[in-house]
């Protein structure tokens, strides 16, 4: 995982787990104001795009969530709808900038 600064962390995970909530508790920035119910945007990363195919489809509420972010790219996602596996184990993503 890449901060907003550019340094890269390597982060813990359980099986499970939202990446909205490992970035939240290793305190990284994120702001999440939601609580990950996928009504905000502030939990918003950019995943490298060899692992995009590797996540669920978009949803309808996800896609109108970014519709309000800012500096949206095509490999904007989420992360409170990213569920965590063994098979996203070493995942690269960017933290997205958060503008107040």
């Amino acid at each position: 995982m890449r901060d907003r600064a550019g340094a890269t962390h390597e982060l813990p995970f359980q099986e499970g787990d939202t990446l909205m909530q490992v970035l939240t508790d290793e305190d990284l920035g994120v702001r999440a104001e939601c609580g990950g119910c996928c009504a905000c945007a502030t939990c918003h990363v950019y995943i490298a795009p060899q692992w995009l195919e590797k996540l669920p489809a978009q949803s309808e509420e996800e896609l109108s969530m970014l519709d309000e972010a800012f500096e949206v790219e095509a490999t904007s996602r989420l992360s409170c709808q990213i569920l965590l596996t063994a098979a996203l184990d070493g995942m690269e993503a960017t933290i997205a900038p958060d503008f107040d």
